[in-house]
């Protein structure tokens, strides 16, 4: 049975139906490593492909190791129903295209993911799909860049590099008056914010970083908030409230409503997964499980450190700045106290003295700390994004997202603050 608990720790570990395997008692979910599942007989199996009755067909679709992860996650995040897939990236595409096609446009933050901003000003514009970037200071600049053919918003909750939390409320409330929905992800800051809550419409994750946390696995997830009317702006969302050719004409809106608000996430996974074939592997949603069940306490020892390390180094001669929620002032530091409530995550940046050349020596005197392309791992890692996460965009396009030569991004961990500031403090010493 689902738990009714409100609390994070209690629904990492009992969130969703699952309580144990009904065919061996087993408390653990299993790992269904299968392709295919067994119809009852042909009603069964006509009743499945017609939506008639939800469960399981095929592994690329629907699968119960991932089904019991994503009704964790979705309860975690206070949404109706989740979607797991092969990749944040994954994610990312199918939370735009599911709502998007040719012809449209979608606004953005400017403050993204280097491996975002290419989706969407590259990749996407070859399927027709229009990306309007806007500095998220000002959320007006959502507004002033919608139009008719504007079919949702996007942003980072706590955007890496920039770590400026963005103004999610401020731009759910535009979203809402313009009928326009916020997606949003959420990787950085799980448990530590739930956008749902302030109005997002849509969140993703990348479950690769803080969810999985043990850099095992690739993954991503959507997760339906179940509280945007779509049938309301039924002339903005054409694809939800129009007959769908390639599933017998059905009208998403309507043909799900038995189901409760979930038309959004239904449509991704039956028309979208179908088609793209972009799902987690069966191993890899156990993994996230596990992950899932020491996130609320793994991200508590992430934020605890992180402000350890983030004060240390505002001391520290060597550094020029330090990029961290917490130390933020103005208007970016009411919002980071805002909207994370649980603490300013893990990210950190900082501008070390010398530039490029000290930050390629700091990088490489680093004995603890991993020099790795990801962040959310329970280890501590660094990197040096000009090079590396945001080496494809130009210079105006890196600056625009927060990233300059000298520019060293921490991801802190969960090993004890001391020897984490030890190994920051001995390559600084060689920078």
């Amino acid at each position: 049975m689902t738990t009714t608990s409100k609390h994070p720790e209690t629904i990492a570990l009992h969130g969703g139906n699952w309580r144990s395997d009904p065919a061996t008692g087993a408390v653990a979910v299993p790992i269904y490593q299968t392709t295919s599942f067994q119809f009852r007989d042909t009603e069964h199996a006509a009743n499945l492909f017609a939506l008639k009755e939800f469960g399981n067909i095929y592994t690329r679709i629907m699968n119960p190791t991932q089904d019991a992860f994503e009704q964790r996650i979705a309860q975690l995040e206070g949404g109706v129903a989740a979607l797991a897939l092969g990749s944040g990236q994954a994610a990312s595409l199918f939370a735009v295209t599911n709502i998007c096609h040719a012809g449209d446009n979608f606004v953005s933050s400017t403050d993204l993911y280097g491996g975002t901003w290419n989706l969407f000003l590259h990749t996407m514009k070859t399927m027709g799909i229009e990306v309007r970037f806007v500095d998220p200071s000002d959320p007006e600049n959502f507004r002033r860049a919608t139009d008719a053919r504007t079919r949702c918003y996007y942003a980072e909750t706590l955007p890496n590099p920039k770590l400026a939390v963005f103004p999610i409320g401020e731009v759910a409330k535009i979203g809402r008056e313009l009928g326009v929905p916020l997606i949003m992800d959420n990787t950085a800051a799980p448990i530590i914010c739930r956008p749902l809550d302030h109005g997002a419409a849509v969140v993703m994750h990348s479950t690769t970083k803080y969810i999985g946390g043990h850099g095992t696995s690739i993954g991503g997830v959507l997760i339906d908030g179940g509280n945007f009317d779509w049938e309301k702006n039924a002339a903005r969302f054409p694809m939800l409230n129009t007959p769908d050719p390639s599933y017998h004409g059905a009208v998403w809106t309507q043909a799900v409503k038995p189901l409760g608000p979930v038309a959004y996430i239904i449509k991704a996974r039956v028309t979208l997964l179908r088609d793209i074939g972009a799902p987690v592997s069966p191993f890899n949603a156990f993994q996230f499980i596990q992950g899932l069940e020491t996130l609320p306490l793994r991200m508590r020892a992430h934020c605890d450190n992180a402000v350890a390390v983030a004060d240390h180094l505002s001391k520290h001669a060597k550094v020029t700045k330090v990029i961290f929620p917490g130390l933020m002032t103005g208007e970016a530091k009411r919002r980071a106290d805002a909207y994370l409530k649980r603490g300013y995550g893990a990210l950190m940046g900082f501008e070390i003295k010398g530039g490029k050349d000290a930050g390629r020596r700091f990088i490489d005197a680093l004995k603890l700390l991993y020099h790795v392309a990801n962040i959310g791992d329970a280890r501590s890692l660094a990197i040096h994004p000009a090079s590396t996460t945001h080496s494809q965009l130009t210079p105006e396009e890196q600056a625009k997202t927060g990233v300059s030569d000298g520019y060293i991004r921490l991801s802190i961990g969960i090993e004890h603050k001391d020897d984490i500031i030890a190994d920051i403090d001995q390559a600084l010493a060689a920078a």
